[in-house]
């Protein structure tokens, strides 16, 4: 029986200009970007459910092109990424976190907007939740998923960093 190789998982604390988050990657590419102001324990439990039994190692310097590209967005200098991501969910999750990989810088999408993208009308709900279970917070942009009546709904990452994000893009909320 081969046993599979658990990753290290690296990680760094980005701090820039009012914002502090950590963020965390594998060999393969970004895993992790967490919420403003939360603490290690939320990168700690993430990979202890995620990647039961990985090494957790900080690394600043193998991290350094996630944080470059995550300020250069940070500081209005990039509206997309192009840093490779290793996100792990289920064929669903993935569904949706790419459909959110569309949703333009600057625009924001409904919940029953993803839905009907990934071609289940019905699965708003279970939308809802995949876009919940979004590792990377920023790159993958779920903060700009909005109620179908225009208002702000959960985020991981807390309404105020939804908020400001939204604000950077100068999304126009819908009403």
């Amino acid at each position: 029986m081969k046993m599979e190789k658990k990753p290290e998982v690296y990680w760094t604390l980005l701090s820039h200009e009012g914002w502090s988050l950590y963020v965390a990657a594998t060999s393969e590419g970004l895993c992790f970007v967490g919420s403003q102001d939360h603490p290690w324990d939320e990168l700690s439990a993430w990979v202890s459910q995620r990647f039961p039994g990985s090494k957790l190692t900080q690394d600043d310097a193998r991290l350094q092109p996630y944080v470059t590209e995550l300020i250069a967005y940070l500081d209005g200098e990039k509206d997309r990424f192009s840093i490779p991501l290793d996100v792990r969910g289920t064929p669903f999750q993935r569904a949706v976190w790419e459909a959110l990989c569309q949703i333009p810088f600057g625009q924001t999408r409904t919940y029953s907007d993803i839905a009907a993208q990934i071609q289940k009308p019905a699965a708003v709900r279970a939308v809802g939740a995949a876009i919940g279970a979004n590792p990377v917070l920023i790159c993958v942009p779920c903060h700009r998923v909005i109620g179908k009546n225009g208002t702000l709904t959960g985020y991981r990452g807390g309404m105020e960093m939804k908020e400001v994000l939204l604000s950077h893009e100068g999304s126009a909320l819908r009403v």
